[in-house]
């Protein structure tokens, strides 16, 4: 009797740990690293370190709007295994994926476009504009004041919306293994999430 319950310990506890790092896979894979990447090099540098002049401005404004547009159309790309077994990338439409080019035998109509993609496209939009809008350099050169004046703010902001974005996530778990998504078993790993959906 005590060996059940702690077998039953056990599971519950590994199901529970399973459930915490499936979620924070699914934030991690929330935003594309490249395009954050690219926004933390280029941003001091438009920004001029937050001294901005209206070209600084401009073109500060243009990187966000460039990489807030990555961050949500990634989330509407997916990969598969073709039938020369090499993976290929495609965008999701409502009738399935729209391959780069020819599919083959694959039927990509199981990878059409669900619900969870807008929610992720909407909460990678939202967790990028906190980042590049609350950045330092972002700051001092758009809104210098309301770093002093909303000190608690841009303290408090960052971590509230990373928790309200990872329980989206539980909620609306990431199947999607597209561009900037490296897919880990694409040949199995797509059907089983697909066919659950």
């Amino acid at each position: 009797m005590a060996k059940s319950s702690s077998n039953a310990a056990s599971s519950s506890s590994n199901s529970i740990s399973d459930k915490t790092f499936t979620g924070l896979g699914n934030l991690i894979k929330l935003l594309p690293t490249g395009t954050v990447f690219v926004f933390q090099f280029l941003n001091p540098v438009l920004t001029n370190y937050g001294h901005c002049s209206p070209v600084n401005k401009v073109l500060s404004s243009i990187l966000i709007a460039l990489c807030g547009f990555s961050c949500a159309f990634s989330c509407f790309t997916d990969s598969y295994k073709g039938s020369n077994g090499k993976v290929h990338y495609g965008i999701a439409t409502a009738n399935g994926l729209w391959p780069y080019s020819g599919s083959g035998s694959v039927d990509l109509s199981k990878y059409k476009l669900r619900i969870g993609d807008f929610v992720h496209a909407f909460f990678s939009v939202i967790v990028f504009a906190v980042l590049s809008l609350l950045d330092s350099n972002t700051v001092q050169c758009f809104y210098p004041s309301f770093e002093s004046s909303e000190k608690v703010l841009l303290m408090v902001l960052p971590p509230v919306i990373g928790v309200i974005s990872s329980s989206i996530f539980v909620v609306f778990p990431n199947t999607r293994h597209g561009i900037g998504y490296p897919s880990t078993s694409p040949s199995d790993s797509s059907e089983n999430t697909y066919n659950n959906d």
